[in-house]
């Protein structure tokens, strides 16, 4: 069988959606299953959107004799000529539309509406966004494969003069875009007032600014009083942020809607206790293995950085937890789910 691959998401810095490719590619490249079938991943030259997904990829498609098409991003073309298999991460676009301007709001709730219902199948990677796909886009629930994706691979550096792992600081550490629904306001505003009692503590945020109405995150940082102890960067080359993981003690990530959130993962595996908003998609995910935040208020947000900083137990009781969390997800279980997908798709209208 010969699969077409919308690929687009692994140019440039890889987000979740290029994460959740590139995951599935590594593991069908020693999947035996995986060997018996063609893999033909189609790219733009330049940066492609809409006008490139839904009049060129389908001429690719054709041209590489496709028996499927993959669309990892939300949308597919409307007119592939193939059965095509359709992962929608989340429907935030749909359940809070006041979080995107208002053109591109439209243009995700129409396209990835019409994806889903022309989709052979629909790919969604937690229950809880399978509900929200059902409510949103009226998507009947059959149709829908909840697929878990996994953390990143990581592994803690240790050093021959320490003879094992570095000490941590007390660091913490955000990683992801910066959008409205994560509290990066409020994340900033906790930590100021952590510092007052945690006179060592820094905070790290990793991502792309993305907010939409936009916030200017540099001047909220450069305006308060911890500034010289947060730094903010839009991007980091891959050993430069698994040099913060390895230095981190805690990671946050306050956010009110996801349809997973792999990078709290990430922090676990290499041993980083974690503080996430208290939503049904973190209860989900994470189970007991969080320190869980009531509300995104600054005096709630001291308080659980703080304990994840200090409380020893709770440190402990959160990694332990974290040991079997992390043992539900699997790339290779992943990768093996959504390629039995594919060939059950073959030939279907």
């Amino acid at each position: 069988m010969r699969i077409a691959i919308d690929a687009r998401e692994l140019q440039g810095h890889a987000t979740g959606v290029g994460t959740y490719l590139s995951g599935i590619l590594s593991e069908w490249a020693t999947l035996p299953a995986a060997a018996e079938h063609e893999v033909i991943l189609c790219k733009p030259d330049a940066p492609g959107g809409t006008w490139w997904e839904q009049r060129t990829l389908p001429r690719l498609v054709r041209e590489a004799k496709a028996d499927v098409l993959f669309a990892p991003g939300y949308t597919a073309p409307l007119f592939s000529g193939v059965p095509t298999v359709v992962a929608i991460h989340d429907v935030s676009f749909a359940a809070h539309p006041d979080w995107f301007g208002w053109r591109e709001g439209l243009r995700r709730r129409t396209l990835t509406r019409l994806s889903a219902e022309r989709a052979a199948r629909v790919l969604t990677i937690s229950e809880f966004s399978r509900r929200e796909i059902v409510a949103h886009l009226g998507i009947p629930a059959n149709k829908i494969e909840v697929i878990y994706p996994a953390a990143k691979p990581r592994r803690r550096a240790a050093t021959a003069s320490e003879g094992g792992a570095r000490p941590r600081d007390n660091l913490i550490l955000f990683v992801g875009s910066l959008f409205n629904r994560r509290h990066i306001p409020e994340l900033i505003e906790g930590f100021i007032r952590l510092a007052r009692t945690i006179p060592d503590a820094r905070l790290e945020i990793v991502g792309d600014n993305r907010t939409i109405p936009h916030i200017d995150i540099d001047a909220l940082v450069a305006a308060s009083a911890a500034r010289d102890r947060i730094a903010l960067r839009s991007y980091l080359p891959e050993a430069d942020l698994a040099a913060l993981y390895d230095s981190a003690r805690a990671f946050v990530f306050l956010s009110d809607y996801e349809g997973f959130g792999l990078t709290p993962l990430e922090a676990l595996s290499v041993g980083v206790p974690i503080v996430v908003l208290d939503t049904p998609v973190a209860r989900e995910i994470y189970g007991a293995a969080a320190l869980y935040v009531e509300r995104p208020e600054p005096a709630l947000i001291e308080a659980a950085l703080a304990r994840a900083l200090t409380d020893e137990p709770e440190r402990a009781r959160i990694l332990t937890a974290g040991r079997d969390t992390l043992a539900r997800y699997s790339w290779r279980r992943c990768a093996e789910r959504v390629l039995h997908v594919l060939i059950s798709c073959r030939g279907s209208r």
